[in-house]
C-alpha cells in the first residue's frame, strides 16, 4: 500500500536508504518495495548502481514491485551508462514494465545513438502487447541503422503476431542482414501468410537467403507449404532443391510421401537422388529416407555406389540410413550382384541390407556363394541364414558344421539346429559339439542341446555324469538340471559329491530350478555347508538365500560363522533378502570383531530388516570412528525410517 510522506515509517526508510551502511540500505530497499513507497523510487534507481551486490539485487527486486510509469521514466536514461552489468539488468526490468509508459520508451527509440534503439527494440520484443508491434514495425522499416533494423525484426518475430507479416515481407528487400532476421521472424510466427510470404520471395533473394527461407518453411511444418515447395523445385538452383527435399520429407515425415501425385513424386525422388551429392548430413538424411519410401528398384544401385563411399565409423547415421533404403527397396537385381562382387564393402552393405529386408527371397542366393565370402561376411550370411530358422536350410548347415573352421559360423549353426525340435539328426549334430575344443563353442552345443529338450539327449547327458572329463561332467549336470531336476534327481545328487568342486558348485546350482521346492532336498544339500571348496560353500548359501523359508535361517546362521569372507557376506545378505530378525543378535554380536567389508554388509543389512534392535545398534554407530562406518549407518536408518512412512 502507499504511505504519505509524513508517516513515520517512511521517513525511517527514506532515512535508512541514505545510509552509508549497506544491510540497513539494503532492508530499507525491500521495506520500500513491500510498502509501496513510490517516494522512494529515484534512490532505488541508484541503488541498482551500487558495487554492492546485494544492494542492488535489493533494488531490482523493490523496482519490480513498484513497477508504474515513474520507474520507467528513472530507468530509460540509465541505458546510457558504461556499466555493462548495470545496463543489462536495467534492460531485464524493462522488458518487464516497458509498456507501463510506452510514450517515453517510443521517445527512446528515435534516440540520436543506434545502440540506445538497439536497446528499446529488444526491450519492446518482451512486451506482449499489439503497441509494441506497431513501434517495431516503424523501426524496422525506417531505421537508418541496420542493426537496429535487424533486432527490430528479430524482437518482432519474438512477439509473434500474425498482423506483422506484411512488415516483415516489405523488409525482405532490406539487406542480406536483416533479411535472415525476417526470416526467423517469419518462421516463429508460422502463419499461412507468413508461408507465403517465404515461397514468393524466393525467387528474389540470394542464394544464402533463399536457403534460410527453405530452412524456415520446413521447420514451420505445416502441410500447406508442401505444393509451394514442390512449385518451387523447377526453378531454384541445385543446392536450393536439395534443401527443398529435405523440407518435405521433413513437413510429410516420410510415410505420407507415397500419397503426393504421380508425377510430384517422381520429381522429387529424382531430386532425392541428386541430393545424394551434396554435404549436408541433415539433407542426405532426408534424401535416404525418402528414397526408402518411394524409390525404385532401378535407385538400389546409386544407393550402393554412395554406401560403399562412405564411412560407417564417421558417418555412421548415414551410412545406416543408406542400408536402411537399400533394404525398404526390397531384394532385388542390384543386392543380388553386390552379393557376388568381389568388393568387399560392398558385399558388407548387401549384407546389412539383408538383414532388414522384408522376407528371406535373399537365403538362397546367401548360399549359393557362401564360400566366397571372406571371414566376417561369412559369419553375418550364417547368422542371416539360422535366423530363417526353416528346415530347409538343413543341408546347408550340416555342410558347414563338417567344413566350417570358424568357431563364430559353428556357433550360428549350432543356434540353427538347437531349434530342430525332434530331429535326431541336429540333437547328434550339436551333442557331438560338445567336446569342441573351444569353450565358447561348447557352451554354445550345450544351449541348443537344452533348447532341444529330447529325451534321448537326457539319457546321453546321465551317461556323461561318468565322463573322466570335470568339465564334460559339469555340462551334464547342468542340462540335467536345467532338463529337471526331480526327474534326474538321482544323477544331480550323486554328483553334489563329485571329487570335482566346479561339478559339485553347478550341481548346487541346478536346485535352483526348483525355487522353494528346493527346500525338500535340504537333507541332500546341508552336507555341502562344510564343502572344503569356498565357491560351493557360498553357492549352498546363495540357494539357501532363494528357498527363504523360515527353517532355511537357521542354516544361514552357519554359514555366519565360515571362514571365508565372501561366505559370511553372501550369506548376511540372504538374511537381509528376507528380513530375518532372528539373525540381529548374530549380526550385532558380529559387529564387534567383523572386518571393515563384513561390517558395511551387516550395517545394511540391518536398514533392510528394521526393527527397533538393528535401530538401536545403528544408532550407536553413528558417533563411530570411521568416518564411513557412519555414513552407512545413517543410510541406513534412513532406510528403516522410509520404511515406516
Amino acid at each position: 500500500m502507499n504511505r504519505e510522506s509524513s508517516s513515520p515509517d517512511t521517513a525511517r526508510i527514506l532515512e535508512d536508504l541514505q545510509s552509508a551502511d549497506s544491510d540497513i540500505v539494503r532492508g530499507a530497499i525491500f521495506s520500500a518495495g513491500d510498502v509501496g513507497l513510490r517516494e522512494a523510487i529515484p534512490l532505488l534507481i541508484e541503488k541498482i548502481k551500487s558495487e554492492n551486490m546485494g544492494v542492488q539485487e535489493a533494488g531490482e527486486y523493490a523496482l519490480r514491485k513498484l513497477r508504474g510509469p515513474e520507474t520507467v521514466d528513472g530507468l530509460l536514461p540509465l541505458l546510457r551508462t558504461d556499466d555493462a552489468p548495470v545496463r543489462n539488468v536495467v534492460i531485464d526490468i524493462l522488458r518487464e514494465m516497458a509498456l507501463d509508459n510506452i510514450e517515453s520508451v517510443r521517445v527512446y527509440l528515435r534516440d540520436n545513438d543506434p545502440d540506445i534503439r538497439i536497446f528499446i527494440a529488444d526491450i519492446l520484443g518482451h512486451c506482449d502487447n499489439y503497441r509494441a508491434a506497431v513501434l517495431l514495425g516503424d523501426a524496422l522499416l525506417k531505421d537508418p541503422e541496420v542493426n537496429v533494423r535487424y533486432q527490430a525484426a528479430s524482437s518482432l518475430g519474438n512477439l509473434a503476431f500474425p498482423e506483422s507479416v506484411p512488415i516483415l515481407c516489405q523488409a525482405m528487400h532490406d539487406e542480406e542482414w536483416v533479411q535472415f532476421s525476417v526470416i526467423e521472424a517469419l518462421s516463429k510466427i508460422g502463419a499461412s501468410s507468413a508461408m507465403n510470404a517465404l515461397v514468393q520471395l524466393l525467387p528474389h533473394s540470394t542464394p544464402l537467403v533463399s536457403a534460410a527461407i527453405i530452412d524456415a518453411l520446413g521447420n514451420i511444418g505445416d502441410i500447406k507449404i508442401i505444393p509451394l515447395l514442390t512449385s518451387a523445385m523447377e526453378n531454384v538452383n541445385a543446392v536450393l532443391r536439395h534443401k527443398i527435399v529435405k523440407a518435405i520429407v521433413q513437413i510429410l515425415r516420410e510415410k505420407s510421401l507415397v500419397m503426393l501425385n504421380p508425377k510430384t513424386r517422381e520429381r522429387l525422388r529424382v531430386y532425392m537422388l541428386e541430393a545424394l551429392g551434396d554435404n549436408d548430413a541433415e539433407i542426405l538424411l532426408s534424401a535416404l529416407r525418402g528414397l526408402g519410401v518411394i524409390g525404385r528398384g532401378e535407385d538400389s544401385e546409386t544407393l550402393f555406389l554412395f554406401a560403399v563411399n562412405l564411412d560407417p565409423e564417421n558417418q555412421a547415421d548415414v551410412h545406416d540410413a543408406a542400408v536402411n533404403a537399400i533394404a525398404a527397396i526390397g531384394y532385388n537385381v542390384a543386392v543380388r550382384e553386390a552379393l557376388r562382387s568381389a568388393d568387399e564393402r560392398r558385399i558388407s552393405v548387401a549384407m546389412e541390407a539383408c538383414g532388414r529386408i522384408d522376407g528371406c527371397g535373399y537365403i538362397e542366393d546367401l548360399k549359393s556363394v557362401f564360400w566366397s565370402f571372406s571371414r566376417d561376411m561369412q559369419r553375418a550370411a550364417s547368422l542371416l541364414v539360422a535366423r530363417r530358422d526353416s528346415s530347409e536350410d538343413m543341408p546347408f548347415f550340416a555342410s558347414l558344421v563338417e567344413k566350417t573352421q570358424d568357431a563364430e559360423v559353428l556357433k550360428n549353426s549350432l543356434l540353427f539346429f538347437g531349434n530342430r525340435h525332434g530331429c535326431a539328426d541336429a540333437e547328434a549334430i550339436v551333442f557331438a559339439r560338445l567336446d569342441h575344443p573351444y569353450r565358447d563353442v561348447k557352451e554354445t552345443a550345450l544351449e541348443a542341446c537344452i533348447n532341444l529338450h529330447s529325451p534321448a539327449l537326457n539319457e546321453r547327458f546321465k551317461e556323461r555324469l561318468q565322463n573322466p572329463d570335470p568339465m564334460q561332467r559339469m555340462m551334464a549336470v547342468y542340462a540335467l538340471g536345467r532338463y529337471g531336476v526331480v526327474e534326474n534327481i538321482d544323477g544331480i545328487s550323486d554328483a553334489l559329491a563329485d571329487e570335482s568342486p566346479g561339478v559339485r558348485q553347478v550341481a548346487i546350482e541346478a536346485f535352483l530350478n526348483l525355487g522353494v521346492e528346493a527346500e525338500q532336498h535340504l537333507t541332500r544339500l546341508l552336507p555341502r555347508l562344510f564343502d572344503e571348496n569356498k565357491d560351493v560353500r557360498a553357492a549352498l548359501v546363495d540357494l539357501l538365500g532363494h528357498i527363504g523359508t523360515q527353517t532355511v535361517v537357521t542354516h544361514l546362521s552357519v554359514a555366519l560363522e565360515d571362514e571365508n569372507e565372501w561366505v559370511r557376506i553372501r550369506a548376511i545378505e540372504a538374511l537381509g533378502l528376507h528380513r530375518s530378525v532372528e539373525a540381529v543378535p548374530t549380526l550385532a554380536q558380529m559387529l564387534e570383531t567383523a572386518g571393515h567389508l563384513v561390517a558395511l554388509k551387516i550395517i545394511e543389512t540391518f536398514g533392510r530388516i528394521g526393527g527397533s534392535t538393528a535401530f538401536s545398534v545403528l544408532m550407536g554407530l553413528t558417533t563411530h570412528d570411521d568416518p564411513e562406518i557412519q555414513h552407512a549407518a545413517v543410510e541406513a536408518i534412513e532406510t528403516i525410517q522410509a520404511e515406516q512412512e
